[in-house]
């Protein structure tokens, strides 16, 4: 085994550690489930790209839609340029605000997300540095707590952070009864169609939209009454 996957290897063994017994665990906290251990890929070295970050010249005031149907606030730092196999590939950069220094978060969604992994996006972490030049190691892409339970509220990947392309590696999902599809177009374009129920006609049909479930959609529109139209004006009689 490689130094690099028995790094791997050691981290996720710490996590699971934490995961179990930590007072701040959110299966401590929430007791929404038994503690399993948690799921991942098989590690993939050729998901560990060099990226180059494009800063903006100010950070950006950014909301991030989180699964209350609130808002996160967060400062836009810039975007990740990368490549996986021959596509090259962005992502938006951001900073939670103070206390967490020079660290940041890239949350995304892939061509997994709904299926293999959690469908509302999962999160890498960085620190900046004065080179703006990273490894962008998607294995160690994890799960917001959010992903468990729904004590925690936690920040959407936004629609420009949507790879079009499937990434395995790193966290799975924890519970594929309770996984969210994900809402944006773009991703769920890339997955597999269904296979059709036994029985099912054969003949073609016209593709049904997916629905969003609760948990990542917005607050259902109220249908607004039709206006009272006008009193009709009386007919002048013909002579």
């Amino acid at each position: 085994m490689s130094e690099y996957l028995e790094e791997l290897a050691t981290e996720r063994a710490m996590k699971d550690q934490f995961m179990s017994r930590h007072a701040e665990s959110p299966f401590v906290q929430g007791s929404v489930y038994e503690f399993r251990g948690l799921k991942y890929f098989p590690p993939d070295e050729k998901l560990r790209v060099r990226a180059t970050l494009e800063r903006l010249p100010e950070p950006k005031e950014a909301f991030l839609r989180t699964n209350r149907d609130g808002q996160a606030a967060m400062r836009w730092v810039g975007e990740l340029l990368f490549t996986i196999g021959s596509r090259k590939l962005r992502l938006r950069v951001y900073h939670a605000g103070e206390g967490v220094g020079t660290s940041v978060f890239v949350p995304f969604r892939d061509g997994t997300s709904g299926q293999e992994s959690y469908g509302p996006g999962r999160y890498l972490t960085l620190e900046l540095n004065e080179t703006d030049a990273y490894e962008l190691d998607f294995n160690r892409a994890f799960n917001p707590y959010c992903a468990y339970t729904d004590a925690y509220e936690c920040g959407f990947p936004p629609a420009e952070n949507d790879l079009p392309v499937p990434v395995r590696a790193g966290e799975k999902v924890w519970s594929t009864e309770h996984n969210p599809r994900t809402p944006s177009s773009a991703v769920i374009a890339l997955l597999p169609p269904r296979p059709p129920a036994k029985g099912a006609a054969t003949a073609p049909t016209k593709p049904r939209a997916k629905a969003i479930p609760a948990k990542v959609r917005g607050k259902k529109a109220t249908k607004k009454p039709a206006p009272r139209s006008a009193k009709p004006k009386a007919s002048k009689r013909r002579r």
